[in-house]
């Protein structure tokens, strides 16, 4: 079933300017993606055993077992074994060879010495399902299943998830060396998805999940490093108003948040509702910036005051997310207090409601009709 999606990211495009490190959470989708756009490709997939001893033993065999055909090298999974990539710098500078090289952590790469490539790769990453990549679509389903290309599809995505959770996020972080002990690494992750979304304090955190500080805080990077979770840092730079300094994380999924904290189903209108829908907007926006490579930071704006935007996308556009069929002048108390700082260039609302409209100069979208607007490039 996954493979029927039509995925946004294009291999294709991205190899003909240059080889790069495929990146995202398990169960993305990275090993289909690879598949479906890239069919020609001669594959070394490092979680087949004997394909990890041959190449430990021999990373010569990336060059002998390649001709200089064009055909593009994929090494799945290459944090399994950083030092092929020593052999893979060889060969992108003798023989041009292109590589594709995708894992599920950048971690062991960043902190083990492995050689990055020294910008001979870009990095590209994979995230779950888009609003834009599923046919027909549904909200309420996403909010409760997330995105994930084996799970969105399941008749028992509850349970799938569950699995997701327990295996994956706990099992294999601590199978792959990122932390000491999994009971703590377990509370810590609960914690924050009861908090996901929220502003980030690291001291009460700590607390709620019983691990010092630093501990917390290494946990945070390692989720980071994973790219299963993201920091939404806060916009520091207005000056008629103090503006909060916290960032906010989100998990990457709206499922797996939905598992962590057992909240049971979501219906229209309720609080978690809310909570699910920005954090799905926060997904689409990302994953939109990340496909298109562009490079607008999200942040998000707060004053000591009490005023507060929900996403603000570089100076092009600061959004607030209603789920509301209604939005009124009340919503937009924050949109109004960040435009007298006179740094951002345009302001909207992503709610409920059914028709587009413009309130005082804020545009006011449908979320059908922003996404649309939004994956058609006409917002930025």
């Amino acid at each position: 079933m996954a493979s029927n999606y039509q995925r946004t990211l294009q291999l294709a495009e991205l190899i003909k300017k240059k080889s790069f490190f495929l990146l995202g959470p398990r169960a993305t989708g990275k090993s289909t993606l690879i598949r479906t756009q890239l069919s020609d490709a001669r594959v070394y997939d490092l979680l087949d055993a004997d394909v990890f001893a041959r190449l430990a033993r021999r990373p010569q065999l990336l060059g002998e077992e390649s001709e200089d055909d064009g055909r593009v090298v994929v090494i799945d999974e290459v944090q399994k074994l950083p030092s092929v990539l020593d052999e893979v710098h060889r060969l992108i500078e003798k023989r041009r060879l292109r590589f594709v090289l995708t894992g599920s952590s950048a971690r062991k790469l960043k902190h083990g010495g492995a050689n990055l490539l020294a910008g001979r790769a870009w990095q590209a990453a994979l995230f779950p399902l888009t609003s834009q990549e599923i046919p027909k679509f549904d909200l309420l389903t996403y909010l409760n299943r997330g995105g994930l290309p084996g799970i969105y599809p399941s008749l028992d995505y509850g349970e799938e998830l569950a699995s997701y959770v327990n295996f994956y996020l706990r099992e294999e972080i601590q199978s792959e060396a990122l932390v000491r002990r999994i009971d703590q690494f377990a509370r810590f992750l609960d914690v924050m998805a009861i908090s996901n979304g929220e502003e980030l304090s690291y001291q009460g955190l700590a607390s709620d999940a019983g691990v010092p500080v630093r501990t917390l805080q290494s946990y945070v990077q390692i989720l980071e490093d994973t790219l299963l979770g993201f920091l939404i840092p806060a916009l520091g730079s207005t000056k008629k108003r103090k503006a909060i300094t916290r960032p906010k994380f989100f998990l990457f999924d709206v499922g797996v948040v939905g598992s962590l904290t057992e909240r049971g189903e979501i219906r229209p209108k309720s609080e978690l509702f809310g909570r699910a829908f920005e954090h799905f907007l926060f997904l689409e926006l990302r994953a939109y910036l990340a496909y298109r490579r562009r490079s607008e930071r999200l942040q998000y704006w707060r004053s000591t005051s009490g005023f507060e935007v929900d996403c603000v996308v570089g100076d092009r556009l600061a959004l607030e997310f209603k789920s509301s069929s209604l939005v009124s002048e009340r919503d937009m108390k924050g949109l109004g207090a960040l435009r007298e700082e006179g740094i951002v260039k345009e302001f909207a609302v992503v709610s409920l409601d059914p028709t587009f409209r413009t309130v005082n100069g804020t545009k006011v979208f449908p979320w059908k009709k922003f996404l649309s607007e939004l994956w058609a490039d006409r917002l930025f």
